[in-house]
């Protein structure tokens, strides 16, 4: 099948029939896996680290990672949950790694750095005014989640930004699912002082990741895959 042709059917194949295809040699088709899974790797390496030039290098890491070890997917876990482990470990070897000096937080778990703007009222979607007080409003959860202690920030990240179960939060950071609950129990408290609201229904706008962005990202792995590759004589 024609790379461009085989582009197009992607949108209704499987993660697992998309990565069968690539091993076998329809190396263009790992692009619909990247855009498929950019906001996921994106809000898992957000999660972890906060300096977005640092989350940048992790999601090209994450990817290349993924497209060496695609031989090594053994289908026992979904492939989004296989990914997101992969995205997980980088971000967190390269926090481990920072050797720069890290500013004490003002946040501690008993406290939070002072509440933010009044609440707004809802978001609904199709009004442009609407839409854009809902964008605000994630905007005002992203400095909130910002400002958390990091143990709490990166449970609520995965769990409720991103959507991941108990136990995928838990294998992603290396800690009990009981620490989990716990822990995302303390962020909500956190972010509802902070807020004035609950947080919850402005989880799945926060940190987007689309657009240009997304097109950057995938251009630089495909280019770093591609001068991979060994040239032919």
């Amino acid at each position: 099948m024609r790379g461009d042709v085989a582009t197009a059917c992607a949108a209704e194949w499987s993660d697992e029939e998309i990565v069968r295809r690539v091993l076998a040699g329809e190396q263009a088709l790992f692009e619909v896996l990247m855009r498929r899974h950019n906001q996921r790797v994106y809000r898992v390496a957000r999660a972890i680290l906060r300096d977005e030039g640092e989350i940048d290098d992790v999601l090209q890491d994450a990817y290349l990672a993924a497209y060496r070890n695609l031989a090594g997917f053994e289908r026992r876990a979904r492939f989004s949950t296989w990914l997101t482990r992969i995205a997980a470990n980088q971000a967190l070897d390269r926090r481990r790694r920072r050797v720069r000096t890290v500013a004490l937080d003002p946040a501690s778990e008993s406290g939070f750095p002072g509440a933010l703007d009044p609440r707004f009222a809802g978001s609904h979607a199709g009004d442009p005014e609407q839409e854009r007080t809902a964008r605000e409003l994630a905007q005002r959860l992203e400095r909130a989640l910002d400002a958390l202690p990091e143990r709490f920030r990166e449970v609520y990240l995965l769990r409720q930004v991103q959507g991941l179960e108990t136990n995928e939060a838990a294998a992603c950071l290396g800690i009990e699912p009981g620490t989990v609950k716990t822990r995302l129990h303390r962020a909500r408290a956190l972010l509802r002082e902070a807020l004035d609201r609950d947080p919850d229904p402005l989880a799945d706008r926060a940190y987007p990741f689309a657009g240009e962005r997304c097109d950057r990202l995938v251009a630089a792995v495909l280019q770093r895959l591609e001068d991979e590759r060994p040239a032919v004589a």
